[in-house]
């Protein structure tokens, strides 16, 4: 059997939609061709959005694509032990920071740069006297962010693959202090997914190009834990007729409703590999 371990790891704090499944079925297939194996994991760390309805969905809609996964679903809320400890060795080496700034508070810093996603941290904080530090994090909540420039300075000159792009030279700090653990969840994206991937041994990362910028960071994290780096597949993301990504805020329609109406989630399956949307696709709001 091939190495090529592949996934598929969906937040259900919504319904599936189309750019969903096109992103799964393009993981899927990759491990399928090649004899592997496709792992799905839920990553359901957000505990104000997190819904268990939507895991069910998730399942119901994945199998009603024809797609079948290898081994047990995994579940982010089970491993926070694995997050905290790749967060103490990372505070361990100096490159974590407690911060007690609030959103509006960065978003309305005049020294607060842009990156790829918008207001980078200005770091407020990364400088706090030990003393008034210690004493804040007694009586207020505090994210933990890492100390980019640190990280860098540590980690030396870093690259990953990419299937379109070819060699990337890593650059994560165009970001900015990235947070890796926030007020309102024990674990961010960035590191729970570096350790995650790690974990499962995934080889190859298939998601779509919005993530593109995320991988500087997430090299940058494997490179200061130790961690193996994928081989990574950021895929265009699925648009409508009008051009514009399909996501639920824009309106991209729920594969639960497509499901409810009748429709063959094997054809439509086939339909997106071979790059078309077919018709009769109910609107969200249906």
């Amino acid at each position: 059997m091939s190495h090529v371990i592949s996934r598929f790891a969906p937040s259900p704090t919504g319904a599936l939609h189309l750019g969903h499944a096109f992103s799964a079925i393009r993981a899927h297939d990759l491990a399928r061709a090649a004899g592997g194996r496709f792992l799905l994991r839920i990553e359901d760390i957000d505990p104000g959005r997190t819904r268990e309805e939507h895991v069910a969905g998730i399942l119901e809609d994945l199998a009603w694509l024809g797609l079948r996964w290898d081994g047990d679903v995994v579940r982010q809320s089970a491993r926070l032990g694995l997050y905290a400890d790749a967060l103490d060795r990372l505070k361990a080496m100096g490159l974590a920071y407690p911060c007690f700034c609030t959103r509006a508070e960065i978003a309305a810093s005049a020294a607060a740069p842009h990156g790829p996603a918008g207001a980078v941290y200005p770091g407020t904080c990364r400088h706090l006297d030990p003393q008034v530090r210690a004493a804040r994090m007694v009586a207020e909540p505090h994210a933990w962010r890492i100390d980019m420039a640190a990280a860098i300075a540590r980690a030396g000159p870093l690259d990953w693959t990419d299937e379109t792009a070819g060699t990337v030279p890593a650059a994560p700090g165009e970001q900015g202090d990235v947070v890796l653990a926030r007020k309102d969840a024990p674990v961010s994206y960035h590191l729970a997914v570096t350790v995650d991937d790690a974990a499962q041994g995934v080889t190859d990362v298939v998601r779509g190009e919005d993530l593109f910028a995320a991988t500087h960071v997430h090299r940058l994290l494997q490179a200061l834990l130790g961690l193996p780096t994928p081989f990574y597949h950021h895929h265009p993301l699925l648009t409508g007729p009008d051009g514009k990504r399909l996501a639920k805020r824009d309106g991209a329609p729920a594969l639960a409703l497509m499901r409810q109406r009748g429709m063959d989630g094997h054809a439509l399956a086939a339909s997106l590999r071979a790059g078309a949307i077919p018709a009769g696709i109910p609107p969200a709001s249906a």
